[in-house]
């Protein structure tokens, strides 16, 4: 038996919530949604993409994505509530685990670096606006605390994995700022 993947339901601009309710795409549930697959999404490719110094960050990767899938069951089903305080520890842990692994950065740098790196700075930036959508969906339904939580501490965990994604691959960050080379006057 072949399923079709296309239903046609969504093609006048509007989508089908869990609950039945048609609601339009632009609705704010929807648009949360849509930003954490897309984190998801991206963080599959930066998986794919893995350094041969970074491939032992995939297990962790995945699990991110796996949790990634339950915040997504709690913004949509009722009374459903997997993603717990605990996840927003293990987060805290392993940022705290990296942090002395890297170099103290006194100032901005610019993002970026290897492939790995560069991939989780940018999976960094989908996963603030990820945030910023579910900020707004919580002035409109309610949200636990650790939803919020960890999409916060999502951030701060992909921009500390980049950085040290960095370290293994060999590449040294580059300061934000330009520096005015020295001039003796003569």
């Amino acid at each position: 038996m072949t399923i079709k993947i296309y239903t046609k339901v969504g093609d006048k601009g509007l989508t089908k919530q869990v609950t039945g309710k048609m609601v339009p795409k632009f609705n704010s549930q929807i648009e949360a949604l849509g930003n954490v697959d897309e984190l998801q999404s991206y963080l599959g490719v930066a998986i794919a993409n893995l350094s041969t110094a970074c491939k032992n960050l995939s297990k962790e990767l995945q699990d991110v994505q796996r949790d990634l899938y339950e915040l997504q069951a709690d913004i949509v089903v009722k009374h459903h509530q997997t993603i717990k305080q605990e996840n927003v520890t293990k987060l805290e842990r392993r940022i705290d685990e990296l942090t002395p692994k890297i170099p103290y950065i006194p100032e901005f740098i610019l993002l970026g670096g290897k492939i790995t790196g560069a991939n989780l700075q940018y999976a960094r930036t989908v996963a603030r606006r990820a945030e910023r959508s579910l900020v707004k969906l919580s002035t409109e339904q309610d949200l636990a605390d650790a939803d919020l939580e960890y999409m916060n501490r999502l951030s701060d965990y992909l921009f500390t994995l980049g950085r040290y994604a960095n370290v293994l691959d060999g590449y040294t960050e580059v300061k934000s700022k330009k520096r005015a080379k020295n001039r003796i006057n003569g």
